[in-house]
């Protein structure tokens, strides 16, 4: 059985609000289904890229993280041409950035190797 999941609204404001208390800058770039919602996180590093994060599960349903544009930064535009991609294939989707030089997301708990 696998554990029930948090709203997709729910979830955003939740990481927004663990980065605030942090003071990390996180904003929706884009408001997905409030339920059922995918959600994409673009960490802005600055100067050194961009990476995007897609929520998956693991072979086990458990909840993870999976770096979609690849193990490295990539430019912005790397970053926000992969997410335009994904928003046209997912109406629902639900796109979070979070702004931190040293890659700091404090929901990104569990990533996994790709």
């Amino acid at each position: 059985m696998s554990e029930p999941r948090l709203k997709a609204r729910l979830w955003v404001h939740a990481a927004i609000r663990q980065c605030s208390v942090l003071g990390i800058p996180a904003v929706v770039v884009r408001k997905g289904d409030d339920d059922a919602g995918a959600v994409l996180v673009k960490l802005n590093r600055g100067a050194a890229g961009c990476e995007v994060f897609s929520q998956v599960r693991d072979g086990l349903g458990q909840p993870a993280w999976l770096r979609a544009t690849g193990p490295e930064p990539v430019a912005e535009d790397r970053a926000d041409a992969y997410i335009a991609r994904q928003r046209d294939n997912d109406y629902d989707l639900w796109v979070l950035e979070v702004e931190d030089r040293d890659g700091r997301a404090p929901f990104l708990d569990r990533i996994l190797n790709g």
